[in-house]
């Protein structure tokens, strides 16, 4: 695999022609070895198959990192016209699983492979233009174009290590072993693992922001933990190892499960690992194209409500408490093994596509006195992701972490064979599902401290809280609740309609959508921010929510909100998703009410958005529009204002260009009227909106 070997690049120091050409170089090698893993599907039918049935085909994944660059240009205003909007709606979101995303298939008519192919080479043309034409000054910073271009060549190395894990679920007869390098050929008995102390130690977690190399948001912060001694696996896990707590029938044994765990158990019907094979001759293992007799000196590779279960069995078993390791205690292993920040890309291991496309054998890299602290496969830990006090997202991809903090989400730590790019680092910080499966094992501590963790999620950033606040929160004595005066005045408006199915763009964190579903069939929220679709969700799935919100100076609120105290009962008619309003799927179209209300203001392009509106609503539908006209705010390009300016030395105002947008399709119901919007910065500070309402109706 030395053909595709690289690490991800210095972002702080270098001339900045020569650090432009390496950006240059990074992308076209991650295109390329992205590619290469995608000719391992032999036909076209191996694309459409749905090798998981919790994700979509890898068609979407081919599309997906491709699409990706063009999302994040257009928003960030290094390009202004698309490639394919269609391919840049569908392929743009559907990865995890969220309530969000859509992962029905009689919603998606998917373009040929050789389409999607074609597609990818304009978008790298595409990009290698915007890699010329942009000048780049040192460092590169999360306020750098360029900081872009690594966002998108991060992401794409990303799907390089999830992509795969999907390919490793299809029929090996669809697929090509020779194309992506060569599977490891050693293997034997499996070693005798033992437990090695570690001391007591401060594990110092968390990225500087001035770091040299290109970081996701929560990689971000400094946090100092005391992190108490304990023992530590020498080995990781092995298949040799797992292997006794299948022969004590551990997989039908409830009491070694978490809850979540046995429920998992008993809908896959899982007898051992998803990639073992079980044949007359014993056990054999699924690689990423190839089928090999069981290496049983190699990692295991599970998920985390396996690697729990199997701790709380040798547990039992042994008479010692066991359990997975920390974030911290992973640190204190690496410390303690020699590893820093300094040297982890220098430290060998079996990681990097450096060696094999596959794992090898527990025992062949050492790294001070233990084996696999990096490399081999990911390492689940007890500790599900947030982010470091002082988290910030990053504004050009709000939805990257936040999704994850639902303590549904657990670290992995080391990285595998095929991780790259950001992946390879000593600050990398991925979580995932507890049941999905990554190439991703474990080993164990032994510590007569709990690991901290707590399933009592509290919203903490500060947009969304300000957001649940307007929405569910307490409103000046002079004012009324915003979405709800809103909603109001929806259902106001559809009086005497026997059925109404409603679209509510910009939906924020839900409060109209909910209200609204108290009186219509059918409401579907939309917004552009999965921060803020995730607290809707959050809402539909389990009736509450709860948020910090900033009460006075240094004090804080904790809020507890319950859908009951609204007197919102109904929520089986509503659905929340993320969408781009500038750049719609084909399925959100036949509605009899659109609701867009402070959306105009946050879009790229808003004349667009108001002369394609139509196609979104039945003859007869009423189309409620609201905005406070700013369109400096997000410093949209004048030339898709709507209004707000002067044509031929007389002012033109943005209701005036609203209507001459859509008199072409809509009638104006009645005069334009103001709704006052107070939204709360603390408990006794409000600033004050006021939003012109228009109602059109649909000729």
């Amino acid at each position: 695999m030395q053909n595709f070997v690289t690490h991800t690049i210095n972002l702080v120091n270098g001339e900045p022609e020569t650090k432009k050409n390496e950006i240059k170089q990074y992308f076209e090698k991650t295109y390329e070895v992205d590619e290469q893993l995608y000719r391992i599907l032999k036909t076209d039918e191996a694309f459409y198959r749905r090798a998981d049935p919790l994700r979509h085909p890898l068609i979407f994944y081919l599309g997906h990192t491709a699409v990706f660059y063009v999302n994040k240009l257009m928003l960030a205003k290094l390009i202004d016209q698309r490639i394919n909007p269609h391919f840049e709606s569908i392929f743009a979101i559907g990865v995890d699983e969220m309530s969000w995303d859509d992962l029905n298939e009689a919603h998606y008519n998917w373009p040929t492979v050789n389409e999607v192919w074609e597609y990818r080479s304009k978008v790298k043309a595409l990009v290698l233009d915007v890699i010329e034409r942009t000048p780049l000054t040192m460092p590169v910073t999360w306020e750098n174009p360029f900081w872009i271009i690594m966002m998108g060549i991060e992401h794409e190395r990303i799907h390089l290590e999830t992509s795969s894990v999907l390919i490793r679920q299809l029929p090996v007869e669809m697929l090509d072993s020779s194309v992506f390098g060569e599977v490891c050929k050693q293997q034997g008995k499996a070693p005798q693992n033992e437990y090695l102390t570690v001391n007591a130690g401060e594990a110092l977690l968390g990225k500087p922001q001035n770091h040299s190399f290109y970081g996701w948001d929560n990689e971000y912060g400094n946090v100092n933990e005391q992190v108490p001694a304990f023992e530590a696996s020498k080995f990781l896990i092995s298949n040799g190892e797992f292997f006794a707590f299948i022969e004590a029938g551990a997989y039908q044994n409830s009491n070694y499960w978490t809850e979540e765990g046995w429920a998992w158990c008993n809908y896959q019907q899982a007898k051992h690992p998803r990639f073992w094979i079980k044949t007359d001759k014993g056990y054999r293992l699924r690689l990423l194209a190839d089928v090999i007799d069981m290496p049983w000196d190699w990692p295991v590779e599970v998920n985390y409500l396996e690697a729990k279960a199997f701790a709380n069995w040798k547990t039992e078993h042994d008479g010692i408490t066991y359990r997975l390791p920390t974030e911290a205690e992973w640190y204190r292993i690496a410390e303690e093994s020699g590893i820093s920040d300094g040297n982890f890309h220098v430290t060998k291991a079996n990681v990097n596509l450096e060696y094999w496309s596959s794992p090898c054998p527990v025992n062949l890299y050492k790294h001070g006195r233990f084996f696999d602290v990096i490399g081999n496969v990911w390492q689940w830990t007890e500790t599900p992701i947030s982010g470091y006090p002082g988290f910030k997202v990053h504004p050009m991809y709000d939805d990257f972490s936040t999704p994850t903090f639902d303590a549904k989400h657990n670290l992995i730590k080391g990285g595998s064979w095929i991780s790259t790019g950001n992946e390879n680092t000593w600050h990398s910080r991925y979580a995932f599902r507890r049941h999905f499966y990554q190439h991703a094992g474990f080993r164990l501590v032994i510590s007569g401290n709990e690991p901290k963790t707590s399933n009592t999620f509290y919203e903490t950033d500060n947009e969304v809280v300000r957001s649940c606040e307007l929405n569910f929160g307490k409103v000046p004595a002079n004012y009324d609740n915003f979405p709800v005066q809103l909603a109001r005045y929806c259902v106001h408006l559809m009086q005497g309609r026997s059925k109404v199915n409603a679209l509510d763009l910009n939906c924020d964190t839900g409060r109209a959508a909910f209200e609204m579903a108290k009186n219509f069939d059918k409401v579907t929220g939309l917004d552009f921010s999965a921060r803020f679709i995730q607290v809707a969700t959050r809402l539909l799935e389990n009736g509450w929510l709860r948020y910090i919100a900033k009460y006075e100076n240094e004090l804080v609120d904790y809020n507890d909100v319950q859908l009951s105290d609204f007197g919102i009962e109904r929520t089986d008619n509503i659905v929340f998703m993320q969408a781009d309003a500038n750049n719609l799927k084909p399925i959100f179209t036949g509605y009899d009410l659109v609701v867009a209300v402070n959306l105009l203001e946050e879009l790229y392009a808003p004349d667009q958005f108001l002369a394609n509106i139509h196609q979104r609503l039945n003859a007869n539908g009423i189309f409620v529009l609201g905005s406070t006209y700013n369109w400096e705010k997000n410093v949209i390009k004048k030339e898709h204002w709507p209004g707000g300016f002067k044509r031929d030395g007389e002012p033109v105002s943005s209701f005036e260009g609203i209507k001459s947008i859509l008199e072409k399709h809509f009638e104006l119901e009645h005069q334009p009227f103001d709704m006052y919007m107070a939204k709360p910065l603390t408990a006794r500070n409000f600033e004050v909106d006021v939003c012109e309402i228009t109602v059109w109706r649909k000729r």
